[in-house]
């Protein structure tokens, strides 16, 4: 039952990734007794996001579904602004928190900025220093940050971004990372399929790949060569690949990886089943930022195929590595940690950079503070 006088905050996101770091939110406010938290979604992935909260027991309380097939950046944010808008309305917001990088967040951030509307940015403050790696995220994150009244960073290096861009420091607060809090808790309750299991107890080594960025796709018919390469150099490793429902994705890894032995082509995973194969990989090699948040939190050497990332906590602590997107290198990069056992251990003890699992904790009490129902939280460092 929602208390009259509770604030309501709603939570506003698309796509799978965004799910799987807020639900973690929602639940921390909706424990507190002056909060009521609810969920607007756009539906930017449809089935992916469903499947994501389906994990958390959690579903939209309204939906914009402005997903269509093939649709353009421009098509979307002409749908979702005005939609949003009056949606937020309705759903008489009294905040709004958005996340991330999506052009979910961005669009929903400037529909409540035009109704007077007070926005809190979920995972602040990350900068790759290139507005055209990641596309369009870079150019989403920075133009939310614009727009957002209370900044949640997830480290000291992203509060330390925000303010060289002159954000203030009364509405920034450092809280860790979501992504821990999340993959922690469906990785310790959720079980590994009984297949991957078994190829474990057979001696194999468990890779997970994803790869899906747009920035990627001119070279991605490559790319997706140049892993089938590293599959036939390790016969002893099984990569499990959840290919991106995008078409243009299907199309260009497919031809190249498809009908090998030891390189699995999945359907997208939702979390449960995305958690503990990650839990139990040797390596995670992904174009992902979340996923390199992820790793990082459960352990796992994460080898990244960007250029630049802008998660440089993660390279700094040497959990991460770059394998960029030229073919030949990441070729190199990949079979070279594979053939290397003791790098993979090395990788594997660093440091945790990305929080300790009571992000979202901080950010409700926050919101709470902003509404003077709460303390202001003691920063994470």
């Amino acid at each position: 039952m929602t208390h009259p006088a509770a604030k309501r905050i709603v939570l506003a996101f698309g796509t799978r990734p965004e799910a799987t770091k807020m639900a973690p939110v929602h639940s921390a406010i909706g424990a507190h007794p002056g909060l009521t938290p609810l969920i607007l979604s756009t539906g930017q992935q449809r089935q992916m996001l469903d499947e994501a909260l389906a994990v958390f027991g959690l579903t939209p309380d309204e939906d914009l579904q402005v997903m269509t097939d093939r649709q353009t950046l421009a098509d979307l944010t002409g749908r979702i602004v005005p939609q949003a808008g009056k949606m937020l309305r309705e759903m008489g917001a009294d905040m709004v928190l958005v996340h991330g990088d999506t052009t979910t967040s961005f669009c929903v951030a400037l529909s409540a900025f035009y109704e007077g509307i007070p926005v809190g940015h979920v995972e602040a403050g990350l900068r790759s220093g290139s507005m055209r790696e990641p596309f369009p995220e870079e150019a989403n994150r920075r133009l939310t940050g614009v727009l957002s009244d209370l900044d949640f960073a997830p480290t000291p290096g992203s509060a330390a971004n925000l303010r060289r861009e002159g954000k203030g420091e009364l509405g920034l607060f450092v809280t860790g990372q979501t992504a821990v809090d999340a993959v922690r808790e469906v990785a310790g309750r959720m079980s590994l399929r009984p297949e991957w299991q078994a190829k474990l107890d057979g001696g194999q080594r468990l890779v997970t790949v994803t790869m899906h960025r747009r920035e990627n796709l001119p070279m991605m018919p490559e790319m997706a060569q140049a892993l089938a390469d590293v599959a036939r150099a390790h016969p002893d490793t099984h990569f499990v690949y959840p290919v991106h429902l995008n078409p243009a994705v299907q199309e260009a890894v497919r031809p190249a990886l498809s009908g090998l032995p030891n390189f699995e082509l999945t359907d997208p995973l939702d979390y449960a089943q995305m958690a503990p194969l990650m839990a139990a990989s040797a390596l995670l090699a992904t174009d992902s930022g979340g996923l390199q948040e992820e790793g990082a939190a459960l352990g796992v050497p994460v080898a990244v195929l960007r250029n630049v990332t802008e998660r440089p906590e993660g390279l700094e602590a040497g959990v991460l590595t770059l394998a960029g997107n030229d073919p030949d290198h990441l070729r190199a990069v990949l079979d070279r940690l594979l053939s290397d056992e003791a790098e993979l251990l090395r990788m594997r003890s660093a440091r945790n950079p990305y929080g300790d699992g009571q992000a979202a904790q901080r950010i409700a009490q926050a919101v709470a503070w902003h509404f003077g129902l709460a303390q202001r939280p003691q920063d994470w460092a």
